[in-house]
């Protein structure tokens, strides 16, 4: 059930609230202001009952812990025990008087990501792009790829048939089959076997426990489908069926399962020296070229040529903005594409002939800024939670990456907003009108004088307005 708004009002006449406590240039306090907290109010009630349930939680506390969760780096339960700690946090998540107590449980917000799905995410991006103001204007934008890792061990057939073994195990003991035999100790002890195999001495007696690995788990399969009754096994039968994938492919086999809990995974080769194989999915990420922020994030299911990855990628752009852009720089891995309806995609490629000085020193300056475009990407995955993706399911991998680059784009305000050259000007006008107020001014001329010290010093490189 969709949750009745709180009062407002100062709870306690002595203690003022947190609107009058806080400094109003700290940059998650004017963040609070700038983005336009009644389109997720607008958009994400009709998701709830108006009348049958217990009480939810606050929109804006949720979507505000989503943010906060991408923007400081760190887990649900993290972000949950900061915001009971950090007033500015409570301010920014729409507390009027600090709250002792955790705002919700951690599991409250997957079930929240799960409710608002992918659109509610696009809704968080799309905000983000309009915080940024002009900067997020430019026609000019630059594209790249990358993988967004999985949260998976790196797969080997061993593995995956040792965890066939247990998960069938697991089957027959909550249906009480009898199993001729549990393999436990067995397992236990081809484990072992398999163990050093790159010693040559090893080898042959690892390859030998891989192989009985296998063999075991494909005669647990075959002996549940014959000793599960007709109801049963129906409800078993894609689980099943997928052992039977993993158990049938073969080194040069396309498709392969490559996690049983994440079967959607690809292996991506990026030609990176460090890390050959990256097990995940690719992500295609659109930035302005001078200005740097990020005008689309999307993730592409598969593992599709970078060429092909441009036109989606393009089409949320345009969704996002309501125009197509005016010209996109890429690498050599989108080759093969020169125009996607009226956006022209420039190519590193030697110049024409005929090309003047000029030409040459234009194409030279848009491809070194091309490069800009990588330590953003190498950003995202540092600080952004882009580098290994927890959620689960190709739903979790859409809502990922577009609340990392929701994040940046809003950490990249802040660190505007943070270097302001009125930031101690700004300082000293506050704490001059709070002196007042304690002893000369009535409250609606605070909240007034309040109001205007905000409009007067938030940095006018933000392009906004209150």
């Amino acid at each position: 059930m969709l949750n009745t708004n709180k009062p407002t009002g100062q709870l306690n006449f002595l203690m003022p609230g947190l609107r009058e406590q806080l400094s109003n240039r700290h940059p998650l306090y004017v963040l609070s202001q700038v983005i336009d907290w009644q389109i997720f109010e607008a958009a994400f009630s009709k998701l709830y009952s108006p009348d049958f349930g217990s009480p939810a939680k606050p929109i804006r506390l949720m979507v505000s812990l989503l943010i906060l969760k991408h923007l400081r780096n760190v887990s649900d339960e993290s972000v949950v025990e900061q915001w009971e700690e950090n007033a500015y946090y409570q301010f920014f998540s729409g507390e009027e008087v600090f709250t002792p107590g955790p705002p919700c449980a951690a599991s409250e917000l997957v079930h929240f990501r799960s409710r608002i799905g992918e659109e509610g995410c696009f809704l968080i991006l799309k905000e983000s792009v309009r915080v940024n103001g002009k900067d997020s204007e430019e026609q000019d934008i630059t594209a790249d790829t990358t993988v967004q890792e999985k949260n998976i061990t790196f797969p080997t057939d061993a593995k995956l048939h040792v965890k066939i073994i247990k998960k069938c195990v697991g089957i027959a003991e909550k249906e009480d089959i009898v199993l001729r035999q549990s393999y436990t100790r067995t397992v236990k002890s081809l484990r072992q076997a398999g163990r050093f195999r790159s010693h040559p001495k090893n080898r042959k007696k690892a390859l030998a426990a891989d192989r009985k690995l296998k063999t075991i788990a494909g005669r647990l399969v075959r002996e549940l489908e014959r000793k599960l009754s007709e109801h049963t096994l129906a409800f078993y039968n894609p689980r099943l069926g997928l052992f039977k994938k993993v158990l049938a492919q073969a080194k040069d086999t396309k498709n392969k399962i490559y996690s049983l809990h994440e079967p959607h995974v690809q292996c991506i080769s990026k030609g990176k020296e460090h890390k050959k194989y990256e097990f995940g999915s690719k992500v295609s990420i659109l930035v302005t070229q001078n200005t740097g922020v990020i005008v689309g994030a999307l993730n592409m299911e598969g593992n599709p040529y970078d060429g092909h990855t441009l036109a989606p990628a393009l089409d949320q752009y345009k969704e996002i903005k309501g125009k197509n852009p005016r010209s996109v720089t890429a690498d050599k891995g989108y080759r093969g594409v020169s125009q996607i309806n009226e956006t022209i995609v420039h190519l590193p490629k030697p110049p024409a002939k005929n090309a003047t000085k000029y030409q040459k020193q234009k194409a030279r300056e848009r491809f070194g800024r091309r490069a800009a475009v990588e330590p953003m990407i190498s950003h995202l995955k540092q600080d952004y939670r882009l580098s290994r993706n927890y959620y689960s399911g190709i739903k979790g991998d859409n809502i990922n990456v577009m609340l990392s680059a929701a994040a940046m784009n809003f950490k990249r305000m802040i660190n505007i907003w943070a270097a302001s050259p009125g930031s101690f000007l700004a300082f000293l006008n506050h704490a001059i009108i709070r002196f007042l107020n304690l002893f000369y001014l009535p409250k609606k001329l605070w909240a007034q004088q309040e109001v205007n010290q905000t409009r007067v010093f938030c940095p006018q490189s933000a392009n906004l307005t209150f």
